[in-house]
């Protein structure tokens, strides 16, 4: 099996090299030009909460950016955006939509937060085609369990329409971060295509046990297994012994631009998970193509 690409330069060269056309990446960010350098101004300082610098490593304009996921060969993605107040969500789904307009490799998405008018704005979202949410539990200091969501929730387990949710400590706990609470959503929407960003760190094993329970819950691998987390929030020793039952429920997901490393790393992480002979290349595949785009219906 190839090993991973040493550089962002050889990524379409390796993705080739796997009988993939190219990869579908079901976890990265693009906001307006003011929202985006704020996200950038919190990573600036965010060392002293963490305990590493961060340092962004597209931190280009939006153009450029997109040449670059080009030049990787991204060939769809879901560009992730997120509230942190009321009256946000809307807005920002009205952004995202005009974004997907223009970008052919972006797939509509779409965002909300615990208010009264959530349902409608979610409910008017799926009509018009939006095919992945997110929800991020930690900046939006919000409780998934709020009664304002439970149709929220109901809807997107009705529609069968994934939605990435941030609910775990990493890499700053929130008021209402922990995979334990968001497991309640879990119980009382057992048909929600839920897609655990991050893995759900550093609560991997909370994470995985979910995967067992729900069939319908999928981990991304957005920042996991690379040297810059494995020093803040280490993977479970018995990782890959772990994916090897549950190949088929794992998504790519990167975080780009606001990664402190290049895209490449990550995809060196999974390669790195796939060299065991209970994986493989039908493991990459799946991963970085077949399950994404499957969940994204592409």
């Amino acid at each position: 099996m190839p090993p991973g690409p040493e550089r962002d330069e050889d990524i379409a060269s390796w993705t080739r090299s796997l009988g993939l056309g190219g990869l579908v990446d079901l976890h990265l960010h693009f906001l307006p030009d003011r929202m985006m350098t704020k996200v950038w101004a919190y990573f600036d300082q965010v060392e002293e909460r963490v305990g590493a610098a961060w340092p962004v490593w597209y931190r280009q304009p939006e153009a450029e950016r997109l040449a670059v996921l080009e030049s990787f060969g991204v060939l769809r993605f879901a560009p992730l955006a997120y509230p942190h107040k009321p009256g946000m969500a809307e807005w920002l789904n009205g952004w995202m939509w005009e974004f997907a307009e223009r970008v052919p490799a972006a797939v509509p998405t779409a965002t909300f937060y615990p208010e009264p008018s959530a349902r409608s704005y979610v409910e008017s979202a799926l009509s018009a085609g939006v095919r992945c949410f997110k929800s991020h539990v930690q900046v939006g200091a919000y409780d998934p369990r709020d009664p304002l969501l439970t149709p929220v929730w109901g809807a997107l387990a009705e529609a069968g329409v994934p939605v990435v949710v941030h609910a775990g400590h990493g890499p700053e706990r929130g008021p209402h971060t922990g995979l334990d609470v968001f497991a309640e959503v879990l119980r009382r929407h057992p048909r929600l295509v839920a897609v655990l960003a991050h893995a759900g760190m550093p609560e991997y094993e909370t994470a995985l046990e979910l995967v067992d329970r729900f069939p319908r819950v999928y981990l991304d691998t957005t920042m996991v297994g690379v040297p810059f987390t494995e020093q803040l929030m280490p993977s479970p020793p018995d990782w890959v012994d772990r994916l090897a039952g549950i190949g088929d429920r794992i998504v790519l997901g990167s975080d780009f631009p606001n990664i402190p490393y290049p895209y490449s790393t990550q995809l060196q992480a999974i390669a790195g998970w796939a060299a065991d002979d209970r994986l493989g290349v039908a493991f990459l595949r799946a991963v970085l193509h077949d399950t994404p785009a499957k969940l994204l219906n592409l």
